[in-house]
């Protein structure tokens, strides 16, 4: 992981379905988000979920506080963004462990675990049979 900015961070790690985050949260800086070593306001998958990412640093009043250098893989849009807002959750426990009261009350730092489900041998796909026919 190239480092996009210089000093002590925090870290942490958020997963969704299939998506991994390696979230870095360094403290000081004007707020700024990098993802995959670009800024997010050019990534357009995250910039209509940018509410979402950020959730947990509005609710703890730490906006605007940290830059925070993201690598993600995996996974579509969605989970990606919710493995960020995840990964940025617990980084800010490891910051300061006080704030994850604040946070488990809001569901911020629960593992979404539910991923898709295996095809089976002999079904169309993970449930669905192929259809009965009598005669």
């Amino acid at each position: 992981m190239k480092e996009v900015f210089k000093g002590q961070y925090f870290y942490a790690t958020g997963k969704r379905k299939s998506a991994i985050a390696k979230v870095r949260l360094y403290k000081g800086g004007d707020g700024e988000i990098v993802v995959n070593e670009k800024p997010i306001k050019e990534w357009q998958d995250y910039a209509e979920q940018s509410q979402k990412l950020i959730a947990p640093l509005k609710v703890t009043g730490m906006d605007g506080k940290f830059n925070i250098s993201i690598k993600v893989i995996g996974g579509g849009h969605n989970a990606q963004a919710e493995a960020i807002r995840l990964g940025i959750a617990k980084a800010l426990i490891v910051f300061d462990p006080t704030l994850k009261t604040t946070l488990k009350k809001l569901g911020l730092i629960s593992r979404d675990s539910r991923v898709k489900e295996r095809k089976k041998p002999g079904l169309k796909s993970a449930r669905r049979a192929s259809q009965f026919s009598k005669r």
